[in-house]
């Protein structure tokens, strides 16, 4: 019942649950690495306009965080570089929420063992977010990638 009750008042306020959606993306350097070499991964987070993604720092502990959790059996992998994002203040909080808005790079390396027998690398990433605009927060996302490199 409560969440019919909910729905019914994003629906009378005007806002939507189901508005423009962010979009993921990963790679791991251009899609070719060499064996025993380093290169630098990235996962993209396209957030649209009217919508933030609360930072990995978000500084409000009702606030969750954007993490991402890297997992290969093939590879090694520093931890993930997350950006700084910007405090803002929101109508829903009294205080500053750092966040990401538009589009955030998340950057980590990648090596490949030189004794590496396989031809291609594989990265799995799980990313957390939590999407907001400047009512509401949404509940949060998690969506799983996987990344790929040819080895040469």
């Amino acid at each position: 019942m409560r969440l019919f009750l909910f729905s019914v008042a994003l629906f009378l306020t005007g806002i939507t649950t189901t508005s423009r959606a962010q979009t993921v993306a990963g790679a791991i350097g251009s899609g070719k690495v060499a064996r025993g070499a380093t290169v630098t991964g990235n996962i993209t987070l396209n957030i649209p306009p009217g919508l933030h993604v609360n930072s990995n720092q978000p500084r409000s502990r009702y606030a969750i965080p954007t993490t991402i959790t890297l997992s290969s059996s093939e590879v090694t992998f520093s931890p993930v570089r997350y950006p700084a994002g910007q405090n803002k203040k929101f109508s829903f909080s009294n205080d500053l929420i750092n966040v990401y808005e538009g589009k955030v790079v998340f950057r980590f390396s990648v090596k490949t063992p030189s004794n590496f027998k396989g031809s291609r690398i594989s990265i799995k990433a799980l990313v957390r977010y939590q999407a907001c605009n400047d009512e509401v927060c949404f509940p949060p996302k998690r969506k799983e990638l996987v990344m790929y490199a040819d080895v040469r």
